[in-house]
């Protein structure tokens, strides 16, 4: 690198590397994954040539501070990306308040950590570019062999994903490691070494200084012949989930829940594939389940009056009259009660509850409530027919168990006392429904969705 920051004079830019960065995906903002290494630098140096003076092109530096030298691997990033003219944004970030949290240890913590950041500043329409490169394919494939993967794992990196409200793309998955570096040492760049990454108490580590090489040498041409394995193997994942949207659309015909009867029709390969993928496209990761077909087994199985789980994080599959249920985790019910009045709506445990003037209507509604159910709350379904039990006519209408408790209760008071005029979103008295509701303000229950 020549004084100025920038690649030696006359230095050609290889076709073959700038291809796929010329060829990305339409975008706003195009963000470089900067960690000051190699790989990143090459990458960065590239994208600033095929776009040059670009407003859109920016970097973003994780600085995990974990490393001795991480101050000054800020510092270089800073002045690349000054020479280049490039924005720079830094993040640092405390990796060691997230080890066990993660699920892992250190290096865990600190993908996590990353990743939480890309996906914060990631807006829709941007664009990421992380240059990992065919050696950490390879890499990647093996650790995640080494643990037990399934298909999905052994297919190892994507050259494209969504991230956060963006994209992620790998442009230089390709390539081997010798290869770019070749190409930034006759660019004349300098970058910093992670020590790191000599570490190798760190399994991925280990895989890179001591197996690899090794594996290399016995089978030249080893990053090939994982990629070609990966390759098989996204088609694979990509058949499975084919089967599984087939599937789905006759298991579960509204959409929402899974018809029992239909799934126990499925070979238990597909059950778990139809589980498994249902709990992906709903944006969950899969829980650490060693014996699916256990969980399987008990959820078909139950008795009727069983109440069988499959706990994930941020989620809970359940039974109810033949049907599965994925019920996202949500606070506890509020436990005091809430009034409701005309232009301030009230959010209630997952439900916004609003009132509104009908027809401008300006006289002042009577004062109403919002609260959970308490126990023997009666109310009449028609308005000529029999009072009932809010109790029981939740469990006429199908309601599972678990949605009873959290189902918010509308009461209007005046001189003769409280009357239900609403039950979530199943029931409004005709007083506060309708195009002219006889009372001046129409009521409105929605499950909220922010």
């Amino acid at each position: 690198m020549t004084q100025d920051g920038k690649p030696v004079p006359g230095f050609a830019w290889p076709e073959a590397l700038c291809a796929p960065v010329r060829s990305l995906p339409e975008h706003n903002r195009l963000w470089i994954a900067f960690s000051g290494g190699l790989d990143s630098c090459l990458l960065l140096h590239t994208a600033a040539h095929c776009f040059p003076q670009d407003p859109c092109l920016r970097a973003v530096h994780i600085n995990h501070q974990l490393q001795a030298n991480a101050a000054e691997s800020e510092r270089f990033c800073r002045r690349t990306c000054e020479a280049l003219g490039v924005e720079l944004l830094v993040r640092r970030v405390d990796v060691e308040a997230g080890v066990g949290a993660s699920g892992g240890g250190l290096e865990e913590a600190a993908r996590h950590a990353r990743y939480a950041v890309f996906e914060e500043i990631l807006e829709s329409g941007d664009l990421l570019l992380m240059a990992h490169h065919a050696d950490d394919q390879a890499e990647t494939v093996l650790f995640r062999l080494l643990r037990g993967t399934g298909v999905r794992g052994l297919a190892g990196m994507p050259r494209e994903r969504t991230l956060g409200a963006g994209r992620l793309v790998r442009p230089l998955l390709e390539f081997d490691r010798a290869r770019l570096s070749q190409w930034a040492n006759e660019a004349g760049l300098e970058w910093v070494e992670d020590p790191s990454n000599a570490e190798e108490r760190f399994d991925r580590n280990f895989l890179r200084q001591r197996i690899l090489p090794a594996l290399k040498e016995r089978w030249p041409g080893l990053n090939a012949r994982l990629r070609h394995s990966a390759a098989a193997c996204t088609e694979q994942v990509a058949l499975a989930d084919r089967l599984a949207e087939i599937q789905w659309r006759d298991c579960a015909p509204d959409g929402r829940r899974l018809s029992i009867e239909r799934l126990e029709q499925l070979p238990l390969p597909e059950r778990k594939n139809l589980l498994r993928w249902w709990i992906r496209t709903s944006g969950y990761d899969l829980p650490s389940i060693r014996d699916w077909a256990q969980v399987i087994e008990e959820l078909i199985h139950a008795r009727e009056d069983g109440e069988p789980e499959l706990v994930g994080a941020g989620f809970a599959i359940r039974r109810f009259r033949g049907r599965l249920y994925l019920v996202p985790d949500q606070p506890e019910p509020e436990s005091a009660i809430a009034r409701l009045v005309p232009g301030e709506p009230v959010r209630w445990s997952g439900w916004r509850i609003r009132l509104e003037s009908a027809s401008g209507h300006k006289q002042a509604p009577p004062a109403i409530r919002v609260s959970t159910r308490q126990g023997g709350e009666r109310f009449h379904p028609l308005p000529e027919g029999p009072g009932k039990l809010v109790k029981k006519w939740l469990q006429e209408q199908g309601i599972p168990p678990w949605e009873r408790a959290r189902i918010p209760l509308v009461f209007r008071r005046d001189d003769e006392g409280e009357t239900l005029i609403g039950i979530g979103d199943l029931w409004c008295s005709g007083q506060y429904s309708g195009s002219a509701p006889a009372a001046g303000w129409r009521l409105i229950v929605e499950r909220d969705c922010d």
